[in-house]
């Protein structure tokens, strides 16, 4: 299977939004994010990355096709609630470069993608300069939730791997309407860390 992966940085990801927006609400239905995703919700909220000169997207393509992409944009642009959990930590935001998301689809994961991924986003935020961290969270689910599948795996040991430690006391809460649900629910996601100098 032949993909390639290239990079696109700032206002130059704006091709690439559908084509995103599509696959977020794609691999998002799954465990453990249930989400049930609409396109005009997706533009406004990628539109933060379009509008900032340092994002960076990392696509994965397959001929012409996108089928991954992973995020990241300094964290003094993001939403508030994406910057609170620092701000009471005391960490300056102008050090953090976030990492939204990665996406791919499942016929493409074990090829080492999601390590380049990771690289890639890595390598950017050092080039930007004056970063000392990378971040992202995930969602939390209860162990015994029932819509667990038998064979869901967590990615917390791949994160360790990759450096990333995963905070106690760092949380953010975001609302998204999950499947089979009528109105938006509150969830809550956990911080990992990574230093950049490490």
């Amino acid at each position: 299977m032949s993909v390639r992966v290239i990079t696109s940085m700032g206002p130059g990801i704006r091709p690439y939004l559908d084509a995103l927006a599509r696959l977020r609400i794609q691999v998002f239905r799954d465990y453990p994010y249930l989400y049930d995703g609409d396109m005009s919700y997706e533009h406004r909220y990628l539109e933060a990355y379009a509008r900032s000169r340092r994002s960076v997207f990392v696509i994965a393509l397959d001929g012409d096709e996108v089928v991954g992409c992973s995020t990241g944009i300094p964290l003094v642009d993001e939403v508030a609630a994406i910057q609170q959990p620092f701000v009471e930590r005391g960490m300056l935001l102008g050090e953090v470069f976030y990492f939204g998301e990665s996406v791919l689809l499942p016929k493409y994961r074990g090829q080492g993608i999601g390590h380049r991924f990771f690289d890639l986003r890595e390598s950017h935020a050092r080039r930007q300069g004056g970063f000392r961290w990378t971040a992202f969270c995930s969602v939390e689910r209860a162990p015994n939730d029932p819509r667990r599948p038998r064979d869901h795996r967590t990615n917390d040991e791949f994160w360790r791997k990759r450096g990333y430690q995963r905070q106690d006391d760092m949380f953010c809460t975001l609302d998204w309407t999950e499947i089979d649900a009528v109105e938006s629910t509150a969830h809550r996601l956990r911080f990992w860390l990574h230093s950049l100098n490490a």
